[in-house]
């Protein structure tokens, strides 16, 4: 079972939208949070922790797609290249940074954990990137690299804690596909609370699995070619044909091209039939008990 971590918060300012310092209760870690046109600020009130090495984010919108974006980055002083990303940079609304408070970060550190996070980031599939180039992983001493993954964990808590999920993976499960079918399995690092599930519709098959966060659906997956004029989700299923999520397949049909995340089960179901359908009926697990059978059994 896993264990619980506990967040502790200032608030500058004393609201959720000045300046945040974020810490993992009796670790080193420490990560600031920093709306841009209070760069000032930080240097005036967080001197000491900025002015060490450390790794940052720049968070803002991509003003062609309206995507969320993200930079990572890295310094031997973080405040020193906040400075010239505030000149050169436009995107960006929000600064997230993070330090060590025991000084201990050196600038390989800093530079694995660059080379990591873009890696993640890249992975997970949620933030646009604005980096231009993948860093090469610099080869660290065993107990540093160790050191470093278990930064980047409490890397991952700080920012989903402050807001952003860039770094979360929609699903700990792999997913495999072929011609023929789709086949899961469990990664090693799976979370017990996701559910494999299968939608079968007037020949449409696809495969999900429901998360926390609403429904993925999973690479390969088929969708009708055909959509109703008027549903709820046309909208939402016309982005997604746009920006190649949704693409087209042999025999009528369309499929996903890559993993998608919808924030109800519903929604999901919509987009792949192409016309309005209750998702929680049709959505079934493994076993054939569908979405709102399980709910009602969980409740009871």
């Amino acid at each position: 079972m896993a264990l619980g971590k506990s967040i502790r918060i200032y608030l500058k300012e004393g609201n959720v939208s000045g300046i945040k310092l974020a810490e993992v209760v009796n670790l080193t870690i420490q990560a600031l949070s920093c709306p841009r046109i209070k760069l000032s600020d930080l240097k005036r009130f967080f001197s000491v922790e900025s002015n060490t090495p450390g790794v940052y984010f720049l968070l803002g919108t991509d003003n062609e797609t309206g995507h969320s974006k993200v930079y990572i980055g890295e310094a031997e002083n973080v405040w020193d290249r906040l400075k010239t990303h505030d000149v050169k940079k436009e995107f960006w609304t929000e600064v997230i940074l993070f330090t060590s408070k025991d000084e201990n970060l050196t600038k390989s550190h800093v530079k694995y954990l660059e080379s990591r996070l873009i890696e993640i980031t890249k992975s997970a599939e949620r933030y646009s990137l604005e980096n231009n180039n993948s860093p090469n992983l610099n080869s660290l001493p065993l107990p540093d690299r160790d050191a470093m993954e278990e930064f980047i964990s409490n890397i991952k808590l700080l920012t989903g804690t402050l807001g952003h999920k860039f770094l979360e993976n929609p699903v700990s499960i792999v997913s495999k596909t072929s011609s023929e079918q789709m086949e899961t399995e469990l990664a090693p690092n799976s979370s017990v609370d996701e559910i494999q599930l299968k939608l079968s519709v007037k020949g449409i098959n696809a495969r999900a699995i429901q998360t926390n966060e609403g429904i993925v659906v999973l690479e390969g997956s088929e969708a009708s070619a055909n959509d109703t004029e008027n549903y709820g989700y046309k909208t939402l299923r016309n982005k997604l044909i746009q920006d190649g999520t949704i693409v087209e397949a042999e025999k009528n049909k369309m499929k996903f091209s890559k993993r998608y995340l919808f924030s109800s089960p519903s929604s999901a179901a919509a987009v792949i039939v192409g016309y309005s359908i209750n998702g929680r009926r049709t959505w079934k697990d493994t076993n054939g008990l569908s979405l709102s059978t399980m709910e009602k059994g969980a409740i009871d």
